[in-house]
């Protein structure tokens, strides 16, 4: 399976473990499967934590790129240009933008955001 990580998902993964269920767990872990992280998701990440909307450890760019099972996925003209043709369901920019993506390149997002469950998109889990 060929997966794309929200950006909660990647904090949980990363910093919080425990948040995560012991299925997204076995997905992430699963030697089968392709795990994307999203610039956009990073992107987010670097946004909120200069705002003080979250904290994110200093080095966790690095953490990701250097991360042998996290694949980063760049924004494409295409990615971008998708969002256009999406209901707008939801008004999160970031999120779209992932929905997007996840579309575009085939990917299953692995999510809780119930918003996210009303596009036409796989979700994990669902």
């Amino acid at each position: 399976m060929r997966l794309l990580l929200d950006t909660h998902i990647i904090l949980w993964g990363m910093i919080e473990t425990k948040r995560l269920s012991a299925a997204e767990v076995l997905a992430m872990q699963a030697s089968d499967n392709q795990i994307f992280v999203s610039v956009v998701s990073l992107w987010e990440i670097a946004i909120k934590s200069a705002k003080g909307q979250l904290r994110a450890p200093e080095d966790f760019l690095r953490a990701v790129e250097s991360n042998p099972d996290f694949e980063v996925l760049p924004v494409l003209a295409e990615h971008a240009w998708r969002v256009r043709s999406l209901p707008l369901f939801h008004g999160d920019p970031f999120d779209r933008l992932l929905v997007a993506q996840a579309l575009c390149e085939n990917l299953v997002l692995v999510s809780r955001d119930p918003w996210l469950t009303r596009y036409e998109v796989p979700i994990f889990g669902r």
